[in-house]
Protein backbone atom coordinates (compact mmCIF):
# COMPACT_ATOMS: atom_id res chain seq x y z
CA UNK A 1 0.00 0.00 0.00
CA UNK A 2 1.68 3.46 -0.93
CA UNK A 3 1.82 6.42 0.83
CA UNK A 4 -1.28 8.32 -0.94
CA UNK A 5 -3.39 5.45 0.18
CA UNK A 6 -2.62 4.48 3.97
CA UNK A 7 0.39 6.60 4.36
CA UNK A 8 2.05 3.68 5.81
CA UNK A 9 3.75 0.51 4.41
CA UNK A 10 0.99 -1.99 4.80
CA UNK A 11 1.74 -0.64 9.00
CA UNK A 12 5.20 -2.38 8.93
CA UNK A 13 7.12 1.00 9.27
CA UNK A 14 4.25 1.86 12.40
CA UNK A 15 5.03 -1.51 13.78
CA UNK A 16 8.97 -1.04 13.99
CA UNK A 17 8.40 2.23 14.86
CA UNK A 18 6.05 1.20 18.29
CA UNK A 19 8.58 -1.62 19.17
CA UNK A 20 11.79 0.91 19.16
CA UNK A 21 9.29 3.07 21.09
CA UNK A 22 7.77 0.74 24.01
CA UNK A 23 11.95 -0.55 24.22
CA UNK A 24 12.74 3.22 24.78
CA UNK A 25 9.71 4.00 27.57
CA UNK A 26 10.93 0.99 29.74
CA UNK A 27 14.85 2.22 29.15
CA UNK A 28 14.39 5.93 29.37
CA UNK A 29 11.78 5.59 32.84
CA UNK A 30 8.91 6.64 30.92
CA UNK A 31 7.10 3.51 32.22
CA UNK A 32 8.42 2.89 35.90
CA UNK A 33 7.12 0.90 38.99
CA UNK A 34 5.78 4.10 39.98
CA UNK A 35 4.29 4.62 36.83
CA UNK A 36 3.14 1.74 35.37
CA UNK A 37 0.75 2.51 32.66
CA UNK A 38 1.63 5.33 29.66
CA UNK A 39 -0.07 6.40 26.31
CA UNK A 40 2.12 6.30 23.22
CA UNK A 41 1.53 8.42 20.39
CA UNK A 42 3.39 7.78 16.97
CA UNK A 43 3.95 11.48 15.63
CA UNK A 44 5.14 9.88 12.28
CA UNK A 45 2.36 8.13 11.88
CA UNK A 46 -0.07 11.19 12.84
CA UNK A 47 1.12 13.35 10.04
CA UNK A 48 1.48 10.56 7.61
CA UNK A 49 -2.14 9.72 8.32
CA UNK A 50 -3.29 13.88 8.24
CA UNK A 51 -1.19 13.83 4.62
CA UNK A 52 -2.94 10.77 3.40
CA UNK A 53 -6.20 12.22 4.21
CA UNK A 54 -5.29 14.98 2.16
CA UNK A 55 -3.78 13.23 -0.95
CA UNK A 56 -7.04 11.28 -0.56
CA UNK A 57 -9.70 14.25 -1.29
CA UNK A 58 -7.03 15.99 -3.51
CA UNK A 59 -6.67 12.53 -6.11
CA UNK A 60 -10.76 12.27 -5.83
CA UNK A 61 -11.12 15.50 -7.01
CA UNK A 62 -8.81 15.71 -9.85
CA UNK A 63 -8.41 19.28 -10.73
CA UNK A 64 -11.67 20.10 -10.34
CA UNK A 65 -11.03 22.86 -7.82
CA UNK A 66 -12.69 21.27 -4.98
CA UNK A 67 -11.97 23.01 -1.50
CA UNK A 68 -11.81 20.94 1.20
CA UNK A 69 -11.40 21.56 4.81
CA UNK A 70 -10.69 18.28 7.01
CA UNK A 71 -11.60 19.20 10.45
CA UNK A 72 -10.20 17.09 13.29
CA UNK A 73 -13.22 15.21 15.06
CA UNK A 74 -11.74 16.53 18.65
CA UNK A 75 -13.45 14.40 21.33
CA UNK A 76 -11.25 11.77 19.18
CA UNK A 77 -8.15 12.91 20.97
CA UNK A 78 -8.70 16.12 22.95
CA UNK A 79 -4.93 16.45 23.88
CA UNK A 80 -3.91 20.64 22.84
CA UNK A 81 -0.30 19.01 21.43
CA UNK A 82 -2.16 16.41 18.99
CA UNK A 83 -4.45 19.11 17.64
CA UNK A 84 -1.17 21.54 17.33
CA UNK A 85 0.44 19.32 15.23
CA UNK A 86 -2.79 18.56 12.68
CA UNK A 87 -3.23 22.46 12.14
CA UNK A 88 0.54 22.40 11.78
CA UNK A 89 -0.16 19.30 8.71
CA UNK A 90 -3.52 21.53 7.08
CA UNK A 91 -6.31 20.06 9.65
CA UNK A 92 -9.54 22.29 11.33
CA UNK A 93 -11.27 20.91 14.27
CA UNK A 94 -14.47 20.20 14.68
CA UNK A 95 -15.81 20.83 17.83
CA UNK A 96 -18.86 19.67 19.93
CA UNK A 97 -18.87 21.13 23.68
CA UNK A 98 -17.20 24.62 25.23
CA UNK A 99 -14.77 22.44 26.29
CA UNK A 100 -13.22 21.11 22.69
CA UNK A 101 -13.52 24.70 21.55
CA UNK A 102 -11.19 25.98 23.97
CA UNK A 103 -8.78 23.22 23.12
CA UNK A 104 -8.76 23.88 19.78
CA UNK A 105 -8.34 27.26 20.37
CA UNK A 106 -5.58 26.81 22.43
CA UNK A 107 -4.51 24.43 19.81
CA UNK A 108 -4.30 27.80 17.31
CA UNK A 109 -7.03 26.76 15.45
CA UNK A 110 -8.43 29.61 13.68
CA UNK A 111 -12.48 30.25 13.99
CA UNK A 112 -12.23 29.93 10.49
CA UNK A 113 -11.38 26.18 10.29
CA UNK A 114 -13.86 25.37 12.99
CA UNK A 115 -16.83 23.69 13.09
CA UNK A 116 -19.20 23.63 15.62
CA UNK A 117 -21.66 20.45 15.95
CA UNK A 118 -23.49 18.95 18.74
CA UNK A 119 -27.11 18.20 19.54
CA UNK A 120 -27.36 20.20 22.68
CA UNK A 121 -25.95 23.77 22.10
CA UNK A 122 -26.76 25.94 24.46
CA UNK A 123 -27.64 30.10 23.73
CA UNK A 124 -24.27 31.09 25.25
CA UNK A 125 -22.20 28.67 22.84
CA UNK A 126 -24.22 29.73 19.73
CA UNK A 127 -23.86 33.58 20.56
CA UNK A 128 -19.63 32.65 20.91
CA UNK A 129 -19.76 31.04 17.78
CA UNK A 130 -21.71 33.49 15.83
CA UNK A 131 -19.64 35.91 17.27
CA UNK A 132 -16.34 34.53 16.42
CA UNK A 133 -17.44 33.29 13.33
CA UNK A 134 -17.56 29.76 13.85
CA UNK A 135 -19.05 27.59 11.37
CA UNK A 136 -22.26 26.49 12.98
CA UNK A 137 -24.38 23.08 12.19
CA UNK A 138 -27.54 23.40 13.80
CA UNK A 139 -29.10 20.02 14.74
CA UNK A 140 -33.12 20.48 15.15
CA UNK A 141 -35.67 22.96 14.12
CA UNK A 142 -35.77 23.95 17.62
CA UNK A 143 -32.24 25.13 17.25
CA UNK A 144 -32.97 27.04 13.70
CA UNK A 145 -35.31 28.59 15.96
CA UNK A 146 -33.04 29.44 18.20
CA UNK A 147 -30.52 31.03 15.73
CA UNK A 148 -33.76 32.76 14.18
CA UNK A 149 -33.80 34.73 17.39
CA UNK A 150 -29.78 35.50 17.87
CA UNK A 151 -29.85 36.58 13.90
CA UNK A 152 -32.73 38.90 13.98
CA UNK A 153 -32.54 39.29 10.75
CA UNK A 154 -28.90 40.60 10.82
CA UNK A 155 -25.96 38.54 8.47
CA UNK A 156 -23.50 36.70 10.07
CA UNK A 157 -19.82 36.24 9.73
CA UNK A 158 -20.42 32.21 10.51
CA UNK A 159 -21.38 29.54 7.84
CA UNK A 160 -24.41 27.86 8.98
CA UNK A 161 -26.26 24.71 7.90
CA UNK A 162 -28.53 21.77 9.21
CA UNK A 163 -27.42 18.68 10.37
CA UNK A 164 -29.76 16.32 8.50
CA UNK A 165 -30.12 12.66 9.50
CA UNK A 166 -31.04 11.08 5.28
CA UNK A 167 -32.32 7.49 7.73
CA UNK A 168 -30.24 5.38 5.59
CA UNK A 169 -29.42 2.79 8.37
CA UNK A 170 -27.42 1.72 11.17
CA UNK A 171 -23.62 -0.51 10.74
CA UNK A 172 -23.11 -3.10 13.00
CA UNK A 173 -22.40 -1.30 16.31
CA UNK A 174 -25.81 0.56 17.32
CA UNK A 175 -24.35 2.99 19.97
CA UNK A 176 -22.34 4.52 16.72
CA UNK A 177 -24.83 4.30 13.94
CA UNK A 178 -26.26 8.15 13.57
CA UNK A 179 -28.07 7.84 10.43
CA UNK A 180 -30.86 5.23 11.94
CA UNK A 181 -34.80 5.92 11.67
CA UNK A 182 -35.21 7.25 15.00
CA UNK A 183 -31.36 8.90 15.51
CA UNK A 184 -30.87 11.30 18.27
CA UNK A 185 -28.67 13.67 15.37
CA UNK A 186 -30.31 15.62 13.02
CA UNK A 187 -33.53 16.21 10.95
CA UNK A 188 -34.53 13.11 10.00
CA UNK A 189 -34.73 13.73 6.13
CA UNK A 190 -37.88 10.71 5.65
CA UNK A 191 -39.99 11.65 8.48
CA UNK A 192 -43.92 12.64 7.00
CA UNK A 193 -43.47 16.10 5.82
CA UNK A 194 -39.70 16.87 6.98
CA UNK A 195 -37.93 17.27 3.03
CA UNK A 196 -40.91 19.52 2.70
CA UNK A 197 -39.99 21.20 5.55
CA UNK A 198 -36.38 21.09 4.88
CA UNK A 199 -36.92 23.15 1.31
CA UNK A 200 -39.02 26.06 3.10
CA UNK A 201 -36.40 26.35 5.84
CA UNK A 202 -34.03 27.01 3.34
CA UNK A 203 -35.94 29.36 1.29
CA UNK A 204 -36.96 31.28 4.04
CA UNK A 205 -33.18 31.60 4.94
CA UNK A 206 -30.84 33.07 3.10
CA UNK A 207 -28.35 32.77 5.29
CA UNK A 208 -28.32 28.81 5.80
CA UNK A 209 -25.95 27.80 3.33
CA UNK A 210 -24.33 24.30 4.50
CA UNK A 211 -25.87 21.32 4.88
CA UNK A 212 -24.31 18.22 7.06
CA UNK A 213 -24.88 14.73 7.84
CA UNK A 214 -22.57 12.31 9.37
CA UNK A 215 -23.81 8.67 9.02
CA UNK A 216 -21.85 6.66 11.77
CA UNK A 217 -18.52 5.19 12.65
CA UNK A 218 -16.97 1.63 13.62
CA UNK A 219 -19.47 -0.64 12.13
CA UNK A 220 -20.72 1.54 9.39
CA UNK A 221 -19.70 0.20 5.50
CA UNK A 222 -18.64 2.59 3.11
CA UNK A 223 -21.45 2.30 0.72
CA UNK A 224 -23.87 3.27 3.43
CA UNK A 225 -21.61 6.38 4.55
CA UNK A 226 -22.22 7.25 0.84
CA UNK A 227 -25.41 6.20 0.60
CA UNK A 228 -25.75 9.17 3.42
CA UNK A 229 -24.26 11.69 1.32
CA UNK A 230 -25.75 10.86 -1.93
CA UNK A 231 -29.33 11.45 -0.14
CA UNK A 232 -28.05 15.12 0.96
CA UNK A 233 -26.13 16.16 -2.20
CA UNK A 234 -29.74 15.51 -4.05
CA UNK A 235 -31.63 17.56 -1.17
CA UNK A 236 -28.43 20.71 -1.92
CA UNK A 237 -29.04 20.33 -5.45
CA UNK A 238 -32.88 20.54 -4.98
CA UNK A 239 -32.53 23.77 -2.60
CA UNK A 240 -30.13 25.56 -5.41
CA UNK A 241 -32.84 24.35 -7.77
CA UNK A 242 -35.40 26.59 -6.05
CA UNK A 243 -32.68 29.11 -5.41
CA UNK A 244 -32.27 29.64 -9.23
CA UNK A 245 -35.88 29.32 -10.14
CA UNK A 246 -36.36 31.80 -7.65
CA UNK A 247 -34.07 34.26 -9.50
CA UNK A 248 -31.04 33.74 -7.27
CA UNK A 249 -28.03 32.47 -7.42
CA UNK A 250 -26.80 28.67 -5.31
CA UNK A 251 -27.07 28.96 -2.31
CA UNK A 252 -26.32 25.79 -0.70
CA UNK A 253 -22.12 25.82 -1.48
CA UNK A 254 -20.22 23.60 1.43
CA UNK A 255 -21.75 19.73 2.20
CA UNK A 256 -20.29 18.88 5.13
CA UNK A 257 -19.87 14.72 5.10
CA UNK A 258 -18.99 14.06 8.38
CA UNK A 259 -16.34 11.28 9.47
CA UNK A 260 -17.05 7.66 10.65
CA UNK A 261 -14.52 5.87 8.61
CA UNK A 262 -13.85 2.42 10.25
CA UNK A 263 -10.51 1.17 11.10
CA UNK A 264 -9.38 -2.15 11.11
CA UNK A 265 -8.19 -3.39 15.09
CA UNK A 266 -7.23 -6.77 13.96
CA UNK A 267 -3.90 -5.98 12.46
CA UNK A 268 -1.26 -3.24 11.79
CA UNK A 269 -2.99 -2.87 8.30
CA UNK A 270 -4.29 0.79 8.08
CA UNK A 271 -7.73 -0.57 6.12
CA UNK A 272 -9.90 0.81 4.62
CA UNK A 273 -8.23 3.85 3.55
CA UNK A 274 -9.28 7.68 3.32
CA UNK A 275 -8.06 6.73 -0.49
CA UNK A 276 -10.89 3.49 -0.58
CA UNK A 277 -13.69 6.15 0.79
CA UNK A 278 -13.15 9.02 -1.67
CA UNK A 279 -13.16 6.48 -4.68
CA UNK A 280 -16.47 4.92 -3.31
CA UNK A 281 -17.74 8.86 -2.58
CA UNK A 282 -16.51 9.70 -6.18
CA UNK A 283 -18.53 6.70 -7.85
CA UNK A 284 -21.17 7.06 -5.66
CA UNK A 285 -21.95 11.21 -5.66
CA UNK A 286 -19.95 12.27 -9.17
CA UNK A 287 -21.38 15.73 -8.48
CA UNK A 288 -19.41 15.99 -4.67
CA UNK A 289 -16.26 16.84 -6.53
CA UNK A 290 -16.74 18.67 -9.57
CA UNK A 291 -16.01 21.97 -7.90
CA UNK A 292 -19.10 23.23 -7.43
CA UNK A 293 -19.32 22.69 -3.50
CA UNK A 294 -16.84 23.03 -0.80
CA UNK A 295 -16.28 19.92 1.31
CA UNK A 296 -15.66 19.47 5.22
CA UNK A 297 -14.96 16.39 6.58
CA UNK A 298 -14.90 15.41 10.23
CA UNK A 299 -12.71 12.69 10.57
CA UNK A 300 -11.36 11.16 14.05
CA UNK A 301 -10.65 7.78 14.29
CA UNK A 302 -9.43 6.83 11.13
CA UNK A 303 -6.08 9.59 11.47
CA UNK A 304 -5.50 8.90 15.49
CA UNK A 305 -5.97 4.99 16.04
CA UNK A 306 -2.91 3.46 14.76
CA UNK A 307 -0.61 5.67 15.91
CA UNK A 308 -1.47 5.20 19.43
CA UNK A 309 -0.34 2.29 22.09
CA UNK A 310 -1.41 1.76 25.68
CA UNK A 311 1.87 0.78 27.65
CA UNK A 312 1.48 -1.15 30.84
CA UNK A 313 3.63 -2.99 33.71
CA UNK A 314 2.49 -6.02 34.72
CA UNK A 315 2.20 -6.22 38.39
CA UNK A 316 1.17 -10.09 39.12
CA UNK A 317 0.42 -13.18 37.89
CA UNK A 318 -1.91 -16.13 38.78
CA UNK A 319 -4.02 -19.32 37.87
CA UNK A 320 -7.74 -19.63 38.40
CA UNK A 321 -9.43 -22.47 36.85
CA UNK A 322 -7.10 -23.59 34.68
CA UNK A 323 -6.29 -20.22 33.03
CA UNK A 324 -3.22 -17.64 33.65
CA UNK A 325 -4.27 -14.44 34.66
CA UNK A 326 -1.72 -10.93 34.11
CA UNK A 327 -2.63 -8.66 36.63
CA UNK A 328 -2.12 -5.16 34.98
CA UNK A 329 -2.27 -1.86 35.45
CA UNK A 330 -4.24 -1.15 32.00
CA UNK A 331 -8.16 -1.64 32.15
CA UNK A 332 -11.45 -0.02 32.36
CA UNK A 333 -10.22 3.01 33.28
CA UNK A 334 -8.11 3.26 29.56
CA UNK A 335 -9.80 0.98 27.95
CA UNK A 336 -13.13 1.50 29.12
CA UNK A 337 -15.34 0.51 25.34
CA UNK A 338 -13.48 -2.39 25.31
CA UNK A 339 -13.99 -3.56 28.84
CA UNK A 340 -18.19 -3.26 29.02
CA UNK A 341 -17.84 -4.33 25.18
CA UNK A 342 -15.36 -6.51 24.25
CA UNK A 343 -17.40 -8.02 21.20
CA UNK A 344 -17.24 -4.69 19.62
CA UNK A 345 -14.39 -3.15 20.52
CA UNK A 346 -11.52 -5.75 21.09
CA UNK A 347 -7.58 -4.72 21.24
CA UNK A 348 -4.86 -6.79 19.94
CA UNK A 349 -1.87 -6.88 22.53
CA UNK A 350 1.80 -7.30 22.73
CA UNK A 351 3.39 -8.31 25.14
CA UNK A 352 6.96 -7.56 26.04
CA UNK A 353 9.62 -8.59 28.62
CA UNK A 354 10.71 -6.80 31.72
CA UNK A 355 13.43 -4.60 29.26
CA UNK A 356 10.84 -3.68 26.73
CA UNK A 357 11.63 -6.33 24.27
CA UNK A 358 9.26 -8.28 22.43
CA UNK A 359 8.85 -11.97 24.06
CA UNK A 360 8.66 -15.18 21.61
CA UNK A 361 7.67 -17.48 24.17
CA UNK A 362 4.85 -19.98 23.14
CA UNK A 363 1.32 -18.50 23.16
CA UNK A 364 -0.98 -20.01 25.93
CA UNK A 365 -4.49 -18.81 27.00
CA UNK A 366 -4.34 -15.94 29.26
CA UNK A 367 -6.71 -13.49 30.73
CA UNK A 368 -5.09 -9.83 30.69
CA UNK A 369 -6.63 -8.01 33.25
CA UNK A 370 -7.13 -4.78 34.75
CA UNK A 371 -6.63 -2.86 37.99
CA UNK A 372 -10.40 -2.03 38.82
CA UNK A 373 -12.26 -3.69 41.50
CA UNK A 374 -14.86 -5.84 39.38
CA UNK A 375 -14.53 -9.08 37.59
CA UNK A 376 -15.08 -8.15 34.29
CA UNK A 377 -12.17 -5.15 33.89
CA UNK A 378 -10.23 -7.42 31.54
CA UNK A 379 -8.79 -6.07 28.34
CA UNK A 380 -8.58 -9.29 26.84
CA UNK A 381 -9.59 -12.89 27.83
CA UNK A 382 -8.85 -16.07 27.50
CA UNK A 383 -6.23 -14.62 24.73
CA UNK A 384 -3.10 -16.34 22.96
CA UNK A 385 -0.25 -14.51 23.64
CA UNK A 386 3.12 -15.73 24.95
CA UNK A 387 3.66 -16.64 28.54
CA UNK A 388 3.16 -13.23 30.68
CA UNK A 389 5.31 -13.02 34.12
CA UNK A 390 5.69 -10.54 36.85
CA UNK A 391 7.37 -7.31 35.43
CA UNK A 392 6.67 -7.89 31.96
CA UNK A 393 4.89 -5.50 30.26
CA UNK A 394 1.68 -5.43 27.65
CA UNK A 395 0.65 -3.20 25.35
CA UNK A 396 -2.79 -2.77 23.75
CA UNK A 397 -2.80 -1.26 20.58
CA UNK A 398 -4.48 1.03 18.09
CA UNK A 399 -5.54 3.34 20.71
CA UNK A 400 -4.46 6.33 20.05
CA UNK A 401 -8.25 7.55 19.09
CA UNK A 402 -11.04 7.85 21.85
CA UNK A 403 -8.29 6.21 24.38
CA UNK A 404 -6.71 8.85 25.70
CA UNK A 405 -10.25 10.68 25.88
CA UNK A 406 -12.43 7.86 27.49
CA UNK A 407 -10.74 7.69 31.63
CA UNK A 408 -12.99 6.17 33.85
CA UNK A 409 -12.25 7.26 37.15
CA UNK A 410 -13.88 4.23 38.90
CA UNK A 411 -11.13 3.28 42.13
CA UNK A 412 -9.91 6.48 41.05
CA UNK A 413 -6.99 5.65 39.42
CA UNK A 414 -4.95 9.00 38.11
CA UNK A 415 -5.35 9.45 34.01
CA UNK A 416 -1.97 8.56 32.56
CA UNK A 417 0.47 10.70 31.01
CA UNK A 418 0.48 10.28 27.16
CA UNK A 419 4.03 10.95 25.22
CA UNK A 420 4.46 11.66 21.52
CA UNK A 421 7.62 9.29 20.31
CA UNK A 422 9.62 9.80 16.96
CA UNK A 423 12.17 7.54 15.97
CA UNK A 424 15.53 8.01 14.50
CA UNK A 425 18.74 6.95 13.38
CA UNK A 426 21.36 7.85 15.51
CA UNK A 427 25.31 8.47 13.78
CA UNK A 428 27.73 5.51 14.58
CA UNK A 429 31.59 4.67 14.40
CA UNK A 430 32.41 3.27 10.77
CA UNK A 431 32.29 -0.46 11.75
CA UNK A 432 28.92 -0.38 13.47
CA UNK A 433 25.52 -0.63 12.53
CA UNK A 434 22.97 2.88 12.72
CA UNK A 435 21.20 2.43 16.24
CA UNK A 436 17.67 3.61 17.06
CA UNK A 437 17.30 6.93 19.07
CA UNK A 438 13.53 7.50 20.15
CA UNK A 439 12.50 10.81 21.55
CA UNK A 440 9.82 11.21 23.47
CA UNK A 441 7.83 14.73 24.30
CA UNK A 442 5.18 15.13 26.99
CA UNK A 443 1.96 15.69 25.47
CA UNK A 444 -0.29 15.31 28.84
CA UNK A 445 1.32 15.09 31.77
CA UNK A 446 0.12 11.89 34.24
CA UNK A 447 -1.87 13.06 36.54
CA UNK A 448 -0.44 13.43 40.52
CA UNK A 449 -2.41 12.63 43.69
CA UNK A 450 -2.84 16.15 45.05
CA UNK A 451 -4.28 17.02 41.35
CA UNK A 452 -6.96 13.65 42.01
CA UNK A 453 -7.86 15.44 45.46
CA UNK A 454 -8.48 18.30 44.68
CA UNK A 455 -10.56 17.36 41.97
CA UNK A 456 -12.70 15.25 44.13
CA UNK A 457 -13.31 18.14 46.53
CA UNK A 458 -10.48 18.10 48.41
CA UNK A 459 -8.88 21.47 47.35
CA UNK A 460 -8.51 24.96 49.15
CA UNK A 461 -11.80 26.17 49.13
CA UNK A 462 -13.68 22.42 49.79
CA UNK A 463 -17.11 22.74 51.59
CA UNK A 464 -17.47 21.85 54.90
CA UNK A 465 -20.56 19.51 54.81
CA UNK A 466 -20.95 19.15 58.47
CA UNK A 467 -21.47 22.78 58.74
CA UNK A 468 -24.72 22.25 56.92
CA UNK A 469 -27.44 21.64 59.43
Amino acid sequence: MGQGDGGQDGGAGSAARRAAAVRAAVRQGIVTAHRPVVGLLDVQGIREAARALRAAFAEAEAGAGTDVLHAFAVKAAPLVPVLRLLADEGLGAEVASPGELALARAAGVPPGRTVLDSPAKTTAELREALASGIAVNADSREELARLDGLLAGRPSASPIGLRVNPQVGGGTIGALSTATATSKFGVALRDEGARAWLLRAYAERPWLTRIHAHVGSQGCPLELMAAGVREIHELAEEVNRARRAAGGGRQVDTIDVGGGLPVNFASDEATPTHADYARVLAAAVPGLFAGEYRLVTEFGRSLLAKSGTILARVEYTKSAGGRRIAVTHAGAQVAVRTVFAPEAWPLRVAVFDAEGGPKEAEPLPQDVAGPCCFAGDLAAANRLLPRIDAGDHVALLDTGAYYFAHHYAYNTLPRPGVYGYAVHQQDAGPRESPREGVRFATVRPPQTLDELVAESGGGAHAADLSALR
